[in-house]
């Protein structure tokens, strides 16, 4: 939360914030998050203009997870521009458009959680890769390609056919 008060409601008059907050709980996706606590550096700059507060600056953060195809640790800076206008009460913005569509200045304090949450989360890759070449696990044993013999394979009969096998014993080369 920002106060607003600090620079006030003069069109023109901005100022300028480094913050450093902690990651509140469940900032990430499935595969990679933002630890909570982790700190997150804001450098912002918030302008009074006629219809409320504009912020606009980046966010870093560091993010960790598991790669999405052998589950190996991966982390990840991730660094976004933010931009959006928060509308002053009983502004033509307020009045104009729907709760839910732009962000509100409320007793003069502009909450940006909200902000830095929408999008610092879509920037952060659904499946994140330890390096794009990663090989993944084995779907037969669960262990790692790049640990693996270049001929490691798994003989797998179609279970229709496992009665037949059982009966009249292996393949002609196991015999």
């Amino acid at each position: 939360m920002i106060d607003t008060r600090e620079f006030g409601r003069s069109p023109g008059s901005s100022r300028n914030y480094t913050l450093s907050p902690p990651a509140p709980a469940g900032f990430g996706l499935d595969m990679i998050r933002v630890s909570e606590g982790e700190t997150l550096e804001l450098d912002l700059l918030l302008e009074a203009v006629v219809e409320g507060v504009l912020v606009s600056g980046t966010v870093r953060a560091n993010a960790s997870g598991e790669c999405a195809r052998c589950l190996d640790p991966v982390s990840e800076e991730v660094e976004v521009e933010v931009q959006e206008l928060f509308a002053y009460p009983d502004s033509a913005t307020d009045t104009s458009t729907d709760e839910d569509e732009v962000s509100r200045v409320v007793e003069d304090l502009v909450d940006l959680e909200p902000l830095v949450r929408d999008t610092v989360l879509p920037s952060l890759p659904a499946a994140p890769l330890c390096s794009p070449e990663c090989p993944g696990l084995c779907s037969g044993c669960g262990a790692k390609w790049v640990d693996l013999d270049p001929e490691h394979r798994h003989e797998t009969i179609d279970p229709r056919w496992a009665a037949l096998r059982e009966r009249f014993g292996g393949l002609e080369e196991e015999n």
